[in-house]
């Protein structure tokens, strides 16, 4: 290189590498999040003026089984919000809770201990679930109420801290101070005591209703829960005998349940049946008095266009009940089967021994039993017509379900009490959507 006329020698050094540390991803979230923990970053602060307050309601996940990446979609959206109005200063109230009540957590309970809850199974103090979890749900061990719900905490407790695990690791900015469950001591004070002011002011109240039912697990079902099927069946038309004019024919696939008709109801329009509306007849076998009513739902095309209502063959019959206010007499059992014992709206010496043919049959029994007394008697007009029609089943089960009675309670709603209404109103124009 040469400067100002001289020549300068520049020797050309390797540099002495020296030892720098490799970053590492290893325990960065859990170390983090812990920090975050013992900071309180995320901590709600209580002492913020309503104004101030950003409050979000979290959905709870089931916690039975395993976390999805649906969950941890929904709760990133959940969670950008959260950290978005933090940046604009509001106290956000943003808390986790686990819903580990239900159906999904009865299965999960079953399937993992082997194990399936007899209310009339003895309690065990010491109750250890069997090592091997038998192969058939028939061969699970038979347990207590008591017992089944001790291990459905036990089971749950660990599938929280699973779950709170992982949306630890993923950083979401909850307040785990504030983390609930859905059967939690608190949860359940809280519903209790809001029932009890429900019944005070009157608005609470019991009945006799319907219930979805799956014969399989023996266990209510919600409507969500139900898919249709298509399967075999067959038209059954019977006679019922006219008190106020001539005898009708009815056409029905559940002919077991006769013995549980209310009502019969055709189409408002109908022509058939103009002038009979409001009319009794009198079903065959058990000679019970129903009325003939009128209802937008009954199929002209159907059959005679005559559907008999009973408590309770389908959905629709549920309607039916409820919209034209038709007693309750439910025959079927939880177990699938009809009941013991005669029921006391069949009085006759005839409906009773009818009736004692059936009593403690199976509904498939119970079919073929009553179809041979009808034709016998008379009542069966000609033979059954195979059909294909859709019928209601619990997503996981391989029973057509059924709808039996059960004790429920019921809410009236606000519509019911001017003051309430009122208040509601109210509310529900203060919300800015």
């Amino acid at each position: 290189m040469i400067t100002g006329g001289c020549y300068v020698t520049v020797k050309r050094v390797t540099p002495t590498l020296c030892p720098i540390a490799t970053p590492s991803l290893e325990y960065l979230e859990t170390r983090w999040s812990q920090r975050w923990l013992e900071e309180g970053t995320y901590a709600f602060d209580r002492s913020a003026t309503r104004d101030a307050v950003y409050s979000i309601d979290t959905p709870p996940p089931t916690a039975s089984g395993s976390l999805h990446v649906g969950h941890v979609f929904s709760y990133t959206h959940t969670d950008i919000i959260a950290r978005f109005q933090r940046m604009r200063g509001k106290a956000v109230f943003y808390p986790m809770g686990w819903d580990d009540n239900g159906l999904p957590t009865e299965r999960r309970v079953e399937n993992y201990y082997g194990v399936r809850c007899d209310p009339l199974a003895p309690y065990q103090p010491q109750f250890q679930p069997p090592a091997r979890v038998a192969e058939r749900r028939a061969d699970y061990a038979a347990i207590s109420r008591r017992n089944f719900v001790e291990l459905c905490h036990q089971l749950t407790a660990i599938d929280e801290q699973a779950f709170r695990s992982l949306f630890m690791q993923l950083g979401l900015s909850v307040d785990w101070g504030l983390t609930y469950a859905t059967i939690d001591e608190r949860a359940q004070r809280v519903s209790q005591r809001a029932l009890l002011r429900n019944y005070r002011r009157g608005e609470l109240y019991s009945q006799q209703a319907p219930c979805l039912w799956d014969l399989t697990f023996q266990t209510s079902v919600a409507q969500a829960e139900l898919e249709e099927r298509e399967v075999a069946g067959a038209y059954h038309d019977l006679l019922f005998q006219g008190i106020e004019g001539e005898d009708l024919p009815i056409a029905t696939t559940r002919p077991e349940l006769l013995a549980a008709c209310v009502a019969l109801v055709a189409h408002p329009d109908d022509p058939r049946y103009q002038g009979r509306f409001g009319q009794h007849l009198r079903s065959p076998l058990f000679e019970v008095e129903v009325p003939l009513l009128a209802h937008a739902l009954a199929d002209p095309q159907k059959g005679s266009g005559l559907a008999m209502v009973c408590t309770f063959g389908d959905l629709t019959d549920v309607l039916w009940w409820r919209e034209l206010q038709l007693p309750t007499r439910s025959i079927i059992e939880p177990d699938g089967r009809l009941l013991a014992q005669a029921p006391d709206w069949l009085t006759t010496p005839l409906a009773r021994q009818a009736y004692a043919a059936l009593a403690g049959r199976s509904l498939p029994q119970a079919r073929k039993l009553l179809l041979t007394q009808l034709r016998e008697c008379g009542a069966l007009l000609g033979e059954p017509r195979p059909i294909r029609h859709g019928v209601k089943f619990f997503e996981k089960g391989d029973q057509p379900l059924e709808i039996v009675a059960t004790r429920q309670w019921y809410l009236r709603n606000g519509g019911r009490s001017e003051a309430l209404r009122r208040q509601l109103l109210e509310r529900g124009q203060g919300l800015d959507w």
